[in-house]
């Protein structure tokens, strides 16, 4: 048996499909597989079985698992009384970001993050993205998601996303093309969505050199905006990853010429990163 198998079994067991527990170690779906396959040869028995709804531990693999956690929990305290004994702390990690990133971005990376280090405690905080800049210069935080960083400044890249126009699906702009202009776009009657952010629609097309001349309605989350678009009150712009899975009423466009927002991880600067930050930065780099 390898630690990576036993993993493996544990991430299967808390996320119930092979893909979603891949994703949350690191793996490829087909690398996990391999290793539980392994792992069920090399003992014997059968420790899981596929349904539709996805995968369930057999009643011997219930029992595998109390182990293997039980295993993982002992290497942690090891790997705790080394970090010790060499002056370091395990400690927390404090990270902040602001709504949209929480809601699509970061979930995943901090599920991986806790099955790989489970004995350190992540504390995650929500704010606008202009507080998140004041928490990394006091060090509240350990670390932060910043938007739009510059090339020159020292973060890891967590992704990016493109502005797309939202538009009912009666509107003559969803009926036209797949395409509208900025121009075209803010002319219209608008909801105006924030997110968190002090990048928007409004400061997109003041660079622009445009102006929201009809806000019917101004909201801070992303869902209320495309929930109002889908009635009818105005037309929007959102980040793409906000967008619902159920677009029924709604029609989307690109933006032509396309916009998008990058996103950054940063630690807080001036100091040097706790153990905890290193770890996932490292993660994040091996991602990336």
């Amino acid at each position: 048996m390898k630690l990576t198998q036993l993993r493996g079994l544990i991430a299967v067991a808390e996320s119930g499909s092979i893909t979603a527990a891949a994703e949350a170690i690191g793996v490829t779906q087909s690398g996990l597989s391999q290793a539980l396959a392994a792992l069920e040869e090399s003992l014997g028995v059968k420790l899981l079985v596929r349904k539709a709804n996805g995968i369930e531990l057999t009643a011997f693999g219930e029992r595998v698992l109390e182990h293997a956690r039980a295993a993982f929990t002992h290497v942690e305290a090891i790997r705790r009384e080394a970090a010790l004994a060499a002056g370091e702390q395990f400690g927390a990690l404090r990270i902040a970001a602001f709504p949209s990133v929480f809601a699509t971005f970061l979930p995943p990376l901090l599920r991986r993050f806790r099955t790989l280090h489970p004995d350190i405690d992540v504390i995650a905080l929500e704010t606008d993205d202009r507080e998140v800049e004041i928490w990394l210069d006091e060090g509240s935080v350990d670390l932060g998601v910043v938007l739009n960083p510059p090339p020159e400044r020292n973060t890891i890249t967590i992704g990016r996303d493109a502005w797309v126009c939202v538009l009912p699906s009666s509107h003559r702009l969803a009926r036209r093309g797949s395409s509208v202009s900025l121009a075209e776009l803010t002319a219209e009657p608008f909801v105006l969505a924030t997110g968190g952010c002090h990048i928007h629609a409004r400061t997109l097309a003041e660079h622009a050199g445009l102006s929201l001349t009809n806000i019917r309605m101004e909201v801070r989350d992303w869902t209320s905006a495309i929930a109002l678009v889908r009635e009818g009150v105005g037309v929007g712009l959102a980040p793409e990853s906000t967008l619902p899975e159920k677009r029924k009423g709604l029609r989307v466009a690109r933006l032509d010429p396309p916009l998008y927002r990058k996103f950054g991880l940063a630690a807080a600067p001036g100091r040097t990163p706790s153990r905890a930050a290193r770890l996932f930065m490292d993660l994040l780099q091996a991602k990336t």
